[in-house]
């Protein structure tokens, strides 16, 4: 059984149960006599361990085993929950995610044993129980169930009965001085994976011999068809008490009863097997022969039967984060638009072929309804790859949690919101950002526990997360109750830093200096720490949301607090926009960035600092001349007036100038690669129903 195949699964639980082990956790924290948390605990907990023994991760098994067994003296009532056990917890957590972060890597858990966690945990069940550490104290147990169990039938191999082939190939065995064992494995009565604790069994077996029948077989094994026991015959050079100590220290099993195997009368029904089957027995029923002679039959096993191959010791990195989970609710929808949609080319081709009766008025019904079907298709499509951001947002409790006892302010975390769906493209990138802003928040913006208090304020920090939707974008806002931005120490810090000179900043709004936090190594802090304060942060923010098509503000209000506003496109594969034309090319600008198009006199262009801009309701707006900026030669005609499409970056508008409006189109984008070296300005091109190709405008880089 290879389990391979199940990596990415197992990525994917492993992370959902370590989720739920954090929240539990910090919930414990606040609420150490909650049994519905500590049961919970215990459950993800016990699941990940039985995971991670499946995969073969004894590392992470073990490690997982000792959370479990302190969790058990909590439920028994034999401790209570301290603050030093919920640290102890949040180690453990961590090492789990150094665990799975090494599996990610590499496919393989390292080699890091965690032993002083451990020890820490065991000492702590220890002292609870007043008994032996709890390993030893299950071991003495489970071998004393398999000494009593089955009274009488223990010995359950003694019952298989093999074929005429299968005894010459125990005559084989013997003449090379191999021991043949019959085993009867017994699993604990409380296992849940019956068929991965027997996958284990066999796993330990291989590495020894060769397992020539098991009853009963392996497919009912592998599909738990049988019930806490089973029974095989077994061909090694090891002696019975390593065979036994090695089946016994699989997770889970009860106990194990070994001894030399009698091969009795062969099965009469074994007369009717069918060749081809007989053979692959053959081939798998081959003991391994003893000394050089078996390293040579080995080789030629790997070669001979792909079956054989052995996994490699450093295995390939697994590719992971490729997956999403779907309501079932949702894919039946997309089933039945998929069925709608072959019902509509059954009935154009039904028209297209129908000469004699063919008239244009049903040809263009069935255009209509396979134009309204591919419609209803694309969006169910997004919807199915739409993620809530809570799978991004979950693990932010845990980090403040310790950045208050790293920073020693009291804060909390309150987030709305959770549920707001992202494009998966979207979710993938988004959470370093937002990690980048909860931090500046914690460090910068909150004030310390005493300064709190001196100016009036709640003692406790209050930062916000709150993510909402907001016409075809998503919104997030982090917030905090701080200080606020010191917008005349930002000020000063760039003209001392030259970012700016003391003229340019006279004439700059405050929205205008705080934007200068944006730029690269831009930093106010006076002291560098572990947290922020290196002039990275901010920066790479704004230029990760931009990347993503969206775009970032500040809003802050000193003595108040500030606020860190995200506009994102819901999706980026799909999208609503407005086509132009510039000369004889095309472009497409998202309309998610248009205000409105105005039809503008050349009269009404006025010059602002040799800038051309225009008076719109009150508004003064700078004109972008696109085909300047693209370098697209001139059309022939020349218009009697501009043809502006007014687009919107926060509170920002910008007017761009076209030749020609071609209407609106939903386009689906393709990503440019390298072949054009204007990634800020181009975010992507797309392919228009005649086949010619229109790049794709990045608005927000205009503004």
């Amino acid at each position: 059984m290879d389990v391979s195949q199940y990596l990415e699964i197992f990525i994917d639980e492993t992370k959902e149960h370590l989720q739920t082990l954090s929240d539990q956790i910090m919930i414990l924290e606040q609420e150490p006599e909650n049994m519905d948390v500590i049961n919970e605990i215990f459950r993800a907990a016990h699941s990940l361990k039985g995971m991670a023994g499946t995969m073969g991760f004894k590392r992470m098994q073990r490690l997982t085993h000792d959370m479990e067994n302190v969790f058990q003296e909590v439920r028994s009532g034999n401790m209570t929950v301290q603050p030093e056990l919920v640290d102890v917890l949040f180690r453990g957590l961590d090492a789990l995610e150094s665990y799975l972060a090494e599996i990610l890597e590499t496919a393989n858990e390292g080699t890091e044993d965690n032993e002083e966690i451990i020890n820490t945990l065991n000492a702590i069940a220890k002292k609870a129980s007043g008994k032996e550490e709890p390993a030893k104290e299950e071991a003495k147990a489970e071998n004393a169930a398999a000494s009593s169990s089955g009274n009488g039938t223990e010995s359950k191999y003694q019952s298989i009965q093999v074929s005429d082939f299968e005894k010459n190939t125990f005559e084989k065995a013997k003449s090379e001085n191999q021991n043949i064992f019959g085993i009867t494995v017994y699993l604990q009565e409380t296992c849940i994976l019956k068929a991965a604790r027997a996958f284990l069994v066999f796993k330990a077996l291989e590495e020894m011999g060769e397992v020539v029948k098991s009853v009963p077989d392996i497919q009912d094994i592998e599909d738990e068809k049988f019930e806490f026991d089973f029974s095989l015959v077994y061909i090694t050079a090891e002696e019975l008490e390593k065979v036994k100590s090695a089946i016994e220290a699989v997770s889970e099993v009860r106990g194990a009863v070994i001894g030399p195997f009698d091969m009795g009368e062969p099965a009469a029904e074994e007369t009717k097997a069918d060749p081809a089957k007989e053979e692959a027995k053959q081939a798998e029923a081959e003991p391994k022969p003893a000394g050089n002679a078996a390293a040579q039959k080995a080789a030629e096993q790997k070669k001979e039967t792909p079956a054989a191959k052995k996994t490699p010791a450093k295995a390939a990195k697994p590719t992971v984060g490729r997956t999403v989970r779907v309501d079932i609710e949702k894919l039946d929808v997309l089933m039945n638009l998929v069925s709608e949609l072959i019902i509509a080319k059954n009935g154009l081709v039904s028209t297209s072929t129908a000469d004699e009766t063919r008239n244009d008025s049903g040809f263009n019904e069935q255009i209509e309804y396979l134009e309204s079907v591919t419609t209803n298709l694309h969006e169910s499509v997004m919807k199915v790859r739409m993620v809530p951001i809570e799978s991004v947002v979950n693990r932010f409790p845990r980090m403040i949690r310790d950045l208050s006892k790293k920073l020693g302010k009291k804060m909390e975390l309150h987030m709305t919101g959770e549920e707001t769906e992202l494009d998966r493209t979207v979710i993938d990138e988004i959470g370093d950002p937002l990690q980048h802003l909860l931090r500046n928040s914690a460090d910068h913006g909150l004030e310390a526990n005493d300064e709190r208090i001196a100016l009036g304020k709640d003692e406790v920090g209050h930062i916000y997360l709150d993510a909402y939707q907001d016409g075809n974008n998503v919104t997030i806002e982090v917030r905090d109750d701080g200080a606020g931005i010191n917008v005349e120490k930002v000020k000063n810090k760039a003209i001392e830093k030259g970012t700016i000179t003391p003229e340019q900043a006279e004439a700059m709004s405050d929205k205008e200096i705080i934007d200068l936090l944006f730029k690269p190594s831009f930093s106010t802090a006076e002291k560098i720490t572990d947290v922020s304060g290196r002039g990275v942060g901010l920066d790479v923010v704004k230029t990760k949301i931009e990347g993503l098509g969206g775009n970032i503000e500040c809003k802050t209000e000193l003595g108040e607090g500030s606020s860190f506003i995200i506009r994102l496109p819901l999706t980026l594969a799909i999208i609503q926009a407005l086509m132009v034309e510039l000369g004889a090319e095309k472009y497409a600008i998202p309309l998610g960035s248009i205000q409105t198009i105005e039809d503008v006199a050349f009269s009404e262009v006025k010059h602002v600092q040799t800038k051309e801009v225009i008076h719109l309701r009150g508004s003064v707006i700078p004109l972008i001349r696109l085909d300047k900026i693209l370098e697209v030669e001139p059309g022939e005609f020349e218009p009697e007036s501009l043809t502006v499409v007014i687009v919107k970056k926060g509170d920002r508008q910008a007017g761009l100038v076209v030749d020609n409006l071609i209407g609106q189109q939903e386009i689906v984008i393709k990503p440019i690669g390298d072949y054009i070296h204007c990634s800020k300005l181009i975010s992507g091109a797309t392919i228009l129903g005649n086949g010619e190709i229109a790049l794709i405008l990045e608005a927000n880089t205009l503004v």
